[in-house]
């Protein structure tokens, strides 16, 4: 437990999030979004872009419980760009040349040249997330199939919902526990935990320096890990409201992801109550993920704070009464 339990005090709370990258922190403000990598020559390079819309957003990135789906997705493709050009900022011409390219490389620079990289990056998503439907969707449901074919029995449907959810929260934490173990994902991490102190300490009115940083806790019920938490809780209310039936695997996985939008939905109003208010409730909802930050996150060296205070200052807004909750 680090000894930043102390630190000051929340003042404000701001709609300022953010995500680490490779050697980098991406932070997403209410106009801006920016990117603070290391460089390997030891410098810092801050990337700066203007949100498409802005402040002003369409109808479906403000609603309640349909603003939920748009911003995940939007989310998840802006911060897997991130991460592919956090990885092109650590290559070096001396470092690329130290590999000859195979054959196969060759073949697919001379045929793609300047969209390989797009190109690799978008079956790599696609491949990510087909890999996660398989470990949330089908290898849960076909755990309890399996189970009740050698119990000889049928379980009751809502046990089967309950254990199903319990199921997929154990792969997040077995998954996220097992990355840790590397030491890429191990400074990953750090830069996830610089990043949620940083901003714990710009919500404080703190000056943004290192000691200052080091001194906050490096959880925030607004983080990602929290979110997937919600999602893969919330889906054991909303199957077992809906009564997806368990008689075909195949048709129980295509109804899951038709409701993914619902449960999505409702997650993201869960995740933006606990940045907004801080009550019991809010603390009751926001203690798993909290938790699982705890394997997430870890405490950051100061060159790691020094980039995920670069990429906060880039998107403070000028008026920062546009920026509270």
């Amino acid at each position: 437990m680090s000894n930043n339990a102390n630190a000051g005090k929340e003042k404000f709370k701001s709609k300022i999030g953010g995500q680490a990258v490779i050697e980098g922190v991406m932070m997403r403000g209410i106009d801006k979004m920016s990117m603070a990598n290391r460089l390997p020559n030891g410098e810092i390079d801050i990337d700066i872009w203007e949100i498409k819309g802005g402040k002003n957003q369409a109808w479906y990135r403000k609603t309640p419980f349909v603003r939920g789906i748009f911003n995940f997705v939007t989310s998840m493709l802006d911060g897997y760009k991130c991460i592919s050009r956090s990885v092109d900022k650590q290559m070096t011409d001396d470092g690329e040349a130290d590999e000859e390219p195979t054959k196969f490389e060759k073949w697919l620079e001379e045929k793609l040249g300047d969209k390989l990289m797009p190109v690799v990056s978008g079956i790599s998503m696609v491949i990510g997330v087909v890999i996660a439907l398989f470990l949330f969707m089908w290898v849960p449901s076909a755990v309890i199939k399996l189970v009740e074919h050698i119990a000889g029995t049928e379980f009751n449907a809502v046990l089967k919902n309950v254990i199903e959810g319990l199921l997929k929260i154990a792969i997040f934490v077995g998954y996220t526990a097992l990355t840790s173990l590397m030491p890429d994902m191990k400074r990953l991490y750090e830069y996830h935990g610089a990043e949620h102190k940083t901003i714990a300490c710009y919500e404080a009115e703190t000056e943004l320096t290192p000691e200052n940083v080091k001194k906050f806790v490096r959880f925030h019920p607004r983080c990602g890990t929290s979110f997937i938490f919600l999602v893969l809780f919330t889906s054991i209310f909303v199957n077992t409201i809906f009564r997806i039936s368990w008689a075909s695997l195949p048709l129980r996985v295509l109804c899951k992801l038709a409701l993914l939008p619902v449960v999505t939905g409702i997650a993201y109003e869960l995740i933006r109550l606990a940045g907004k208010y801080n009550n019991a409730c809010t603390r009751i909802f926001s203690a798993p993920g909290l938790w699982i930050q705890r394997i997430t996150t870890r405490e950051p060296e100061t060159d790691e704070i020094e980039c995920a205070i670069a990429a906060l200052k880039a998107v403070i807004p000028e008026n920062k009464e546009e920026d509270r909750w």
